[in-house]
């Protein structure tokens, strides 16, 4: 375990990363006595800071969905991080990519809460019950710090969060089965991944409700409004200036964003 003053060195180090745009060593390196409880405490006072600096919560990510990601993290669930509001686009956006070190980019679904949700005990029924509406979503993920990362950078890190574009047609959480949307992601024209959201934990609202009782032993929650990006369910594509991204869900939509 960290002390205190640790854990907020570590989260202004991860601040000054994040603003110069320089990845630091890895804390897990740099700490190797890291554990997973010191790892979201860094997150949160991460959060805290840009937080009092002006920006807005406005909702959560969940990462490492999938079996195969968790087992090359050594993990055995996934890991939450948080959205804040200068992080969040629209459909169309022009991005700059050189607001981020080394930006890459995932196909996800964004649920929408109706209404407050709060564990312990939750399951799918109860997320897709609070849920106002899901929306196709893209993830950009950066690294703050260096590579290869044990699950602890990962998790300080806020969960790998670049930034979340939103977009396509939005839909109640019962008009569709939710666990076959599926999308292909382009990249100049050319198809790069494909996948359906049946691969985020067997359905997309799984996760959503482990992040819920996850939250709540933390005395936290989901408000009502938040957004909650699900998981990725295609690999991660890198991105660099002058790429032009199209992800298409079919009935629900499309994405388009470019970078600059």
């Amino acid at each position: 375990m960290l002390t205190d003053a640790e854990r907020q060195t570590a989260a202004d180090a991860l601040l000054q990363a994040e603003r110069t745009l320089k990845p630091i060593p890895q804390l897990s390196k740099t700490y190797p006595q890291i554990e997973l409880e010191d790892a979201y405490r860094i997150q949160g006072l991460w959060a805290d800071a840009r937080i009092a600096s002006g920006a807005r919560m406005v909702g959560h990510k969940i990462g490492l969905t999938s079996r195969a990601m968790q087992m090359a993290s050594k993990i055995s669930e996934p890991d939450y991080g948080c959205i804040l509001d200068d992080a969040l686009f629209n459909d169309g956006a022009q991005i700059k990519a050189n607001l981020f070190i080394k930006p890459r980019l995932e196909v996800e679904l964004a649920f929408i809460m109706g209404e407050d949700l709060e564990g312990p005990g939750k399951r799918i029924y109860d997320v897709m019950r609070a849920t106002e509406m899901v929306v196709p979503a893209l993830e950009i993920i950066d690294y703050r710090t260096e590579v290869p990362r044990a699950i602890t950078d990962t998790i300080a890190d806020n969960a790998a969060f670049g930034a979340i574009v939103v977009g396509g047609r939005p839909i109640r959480p019962m008009d569709v089965d939710i666990r076959w949307v599926g999308a292909t992601l382009s990249k100049n024209g050319i198809i790069e991944e494909s996948g359906v959201s049946a691969a985020i934990m067997g359905h997309p609202a799984a996760g959503i409700a482990w992040l819920v009782n996850k939250l709540h032993v933390v005395g936290a929650g989901l408000k009502k409004g938040q957004i909650v990006l699900a998981g990725s369910f295609t690999r991660p594509v890198d991105i660099v200036a002058g790429d032009v991204i199209q992800a298409d869900y079919g009935p629900l939509g499309a994405i388009g964003v470019s970078f600059t």
